[in-house]
């Protein structure tokens, strides 16, 4: 019961930094979401595999000496472009090297719709259902639910201690010396 007693108030305090942190970035992505108007819809396109490459990205799947250790860690991405010529890439991360190897050998093809942003000359492309609207509500959608649950604990972390604190002090006040 001890033991308890120390780790629910330390468990607390990394939860309030992981959900002020939390916040920290949903507030950052909210506000870097382009307006749907932004983009412009090329259409759907058929990419082809042609090459997998190893890629270095951050290793954050690791325990904290280990990411320290090993800041990077290598994955295979496989390279796609479009099949009209148009000079459109995409790449999507393997499972494997030799699963990569076998996705670009099979040269199955695969569809993707094409959003050009014309105000930085850049584009990405989402799956082909999805529209720009229905894409950048995604990211609405998604960066306002972590917002609402990191908001949420720690407007509830807060009011537990306004609480313990209270209850204390009535407690005090309550005694007769």
């Amino acid at each position: 019961m001890r033991r308890l007693k120390t780790i629910i108030p330390v468990a607390g305090i990394l939860l309030l930094i992981l959900s002020a942190a939390s916040l920290y970035v949903a507030v950052q992505a909210l506000l870097e979401i382009r307006p749907a108007e932004d983009y412009e819809d090329i259409g759907v396109l058929t990419f082809q595999p042609y090459d997998v490459l190893p890629v270095q990205v951050k290793n954050t799947g690791a325990s904290s000496r280990d990411r320290r250790m090993n800041s990077t860690k290598t994955v295979y991405m496989v390279y796609y472009r479009a099949t009209d010529g148009s000079g459109y890439n995409w790449s999507n991360e393997a499972f494997s090297k030799d699963h990569g190897q076998r996705v670009v050998e099979a040269g199955e093809t695969v569809q993707r719709r094409v959003l050009r942003i014309p105000a930085n000359g850049t584009y990405i492309t989402v799956e082909p259902e999805q529209s720009a609207g229905s894409y950048t509500a995604g990211l609405r959608q998604k960066y306002t639910t972590i917002f609402a649950l990191a908001g949420a604990y720690v407007l509830l972390y807060g009011l537990g201690w306004c609480v313990l604190i209270f209850t204390k002090k009535s407690k005090r006040g309550s005694q007769v010396w």
